[in-house]
């Protein structure tokens, strides 16, 4: 087993990101699309829009996660949004998200958040047990709601 190395990703990792992120999309039942899984990332990028960690084995990248930059305004901070983490199926429990984590924490860490915020499936249980071995807490003071508009 090769070591693996995690670092923040850059626009020249693009192409390594695009095949992860769109299999991230089709964990959650999205059609694959790499070409607009491609469009969406480099965007991200050209704009300074989210904070994309990468995990290598070697040459090839088989984990990632990306962080959303916001701002609590009660705390007058900024706090990000961990919006997405994925491994590949064939390097999971080999720890690779614990260290993406660890990425993500120091990140937030380093540009001063005062909370890294994630949401996962109801019925994900592998995940939520992968935070909270993490140190991550179920919110238990706030509820989520989203308006979904409708789209004519």
């Amino acid at each position: 087993m090769q070591t693996t190395v995690t670092r923040q990703a850059i626009l020249d990792d693009l192409e390594a990101l695009v095949p992860l992120f769109d299999a991230y999309r089709q964990f959650y039942k999205q059609a694959s699309d790499l070409q607009a899984a491609r469009v969406f990332l480099q965007g991200k990028f050209n704009h300074g829009e989210s904070v994309i960690f990468l995990a290598w084995e070697g040459p090839k990248a088989v984990g990632f996660t990306q962080l959303f930059p916001s701002f609590s305004s009660v705390s007058m901070a900024r706090t990000f949004l961990l919006n997405d983490l994925f491994v590949l199926p064939s390097h999971r429990r080999q720890g690779i998200a614990s260290d993406l984590l660890n990425a993500a924490i120091a990140y937030g860490h380093a540009m001063g958040a005062v909370r890294i915020s994630l949401t996962t499936d109801i019925a994900n249980a592998t995940a939520q047990a992968t935070y909270e071995a993490q140190g991550w807490q179920r919110d238990q003071a706030f509820y989520t709601y989203h308006f979904l508009p409708t789209i004519s």
